[in-house]
Parts: C-alpha cells; structure tokens; sequence
C-alpha cells in the first residue's frame, strides 16, 4: 500500500473517530490576559523589569570599557613588544570572559533573572492553574486550552472563553 493510501484511511478513521469527541466539555482561557488582570502579578513584573535594566545597564557599562580596550590594544598594538601585546591579548580576553559569565549569572538559564522570575511569578501561576483547576472539576471541563502563547486557535468561540471565571476564582474582580 502505498502512502495515499495509508493516509487516506487514517483520515476516514478520524473522521468516524470526530462525532465521539464532539462531546467533550472544553473551554478556552487566556492565561496572559488573567496574569494581566492581577495586581500581585504586575508588581512582579515591574520589579523583574527593574532588576533586569538594572543588570543590563551594568553588562553595557562593562562592554563598554571592554570596546574601550579593545580599541586603544589596536591603536598601540605595533608599538608594543610580543611581552605586552600577549599581556594586553590576555587582559582582553579575561575581561571579555568575565562579561560572558556576567551575562550567564544574570540571564542564562537559572541564571539571577529566573531565579528571581520564579521566586516572584511561579506563586501566582500556581494560583492560576489551580483556580483553573478547580473550575474545570467543578464544571466537569474535559479540556481547558490557553489561547495566550504556544496554542494556535483559529476560531475560538468568545462564550467558550472562561478567563473572567478564573479571575473570580481568584477574587477578582475586572
């Protein structure tokens, strides 16, 4: 069999598999515009913002005096003895690492900006997904798809969206 075929019959399996799905119970949400609503969450985001210039200002500040260095190097480069210029290469490059492993410690992967992401953020997500939780157990929701990142919807019916319940789990008012 060749692979129209084979894809002909997978798509005549779904089909006859659609009419059984129909009936499950599921319902939209749209967890950035919940996140947005809550004011502990904005908070949050603020201070993140803040922390994050604030480092991003010191990294600029350090490249800076890297270029610096870098351009008198080039400028003196041939008047120096090989002595100096491997002093001045080394120089260069410790500093050029040193700026490296800043950036890493601030915002690499569990770097200072996540850690401080999860000790602010994660509480409140947490809440959210277990006001979500909750709705959907209550009102026996099969699926709860998020419609803010990741997920494409192309057609989301507007009743369908429950992230206003979720806000009034949270005690929420918008």
């Amino acid at each position: 069999m060749n692979f129209k075929k084979h894809l002909l019959i997978l798509m005549i399996g779904l089909v006859g598999f659609l009419p059984t799905q129909a009936q499950s119970k599921y319902a939209v949400i749209n967890t950035k515009y919940i996140l947005d609503k809550i004011p502990d969450y904005k908070e949050a985001d603020k201070k993140l913002k803040i922390l994050g210039d604030q480092w991003q200002q010191e990294i600029d500040e350090k490249q800076m005096v890297l270029d610096k260095m870098y351009k008198n190097y080039e400028g003196e480069q041939f008047m120096l003895s090989e002595d100096l210029k491997k002093k001045r290469e080394d120089e260069l490059f410790a500093k050029e690492k040193e700026l490296r492993d800043l950036q890493k410690k601030r915002f690499g992967y569990e770097g200072d900006l996540f850690k401080e992401r999860q000790k602010l953020v994660k509480p409140i997500q947490d809440k959210v997904y277990n006001a979500v939780q909750k709705m959907a157990t209550a009102r026996a929701y099969d699926f709860i798809l998020d419609k803010s990142e990741g997920i494409t919807i192309i057609f989301a019916d507007p009743k369908l969206d429950k992230s206003d319940d979720v806000l009034k789990e949270l005690g929420i008012n918008n």
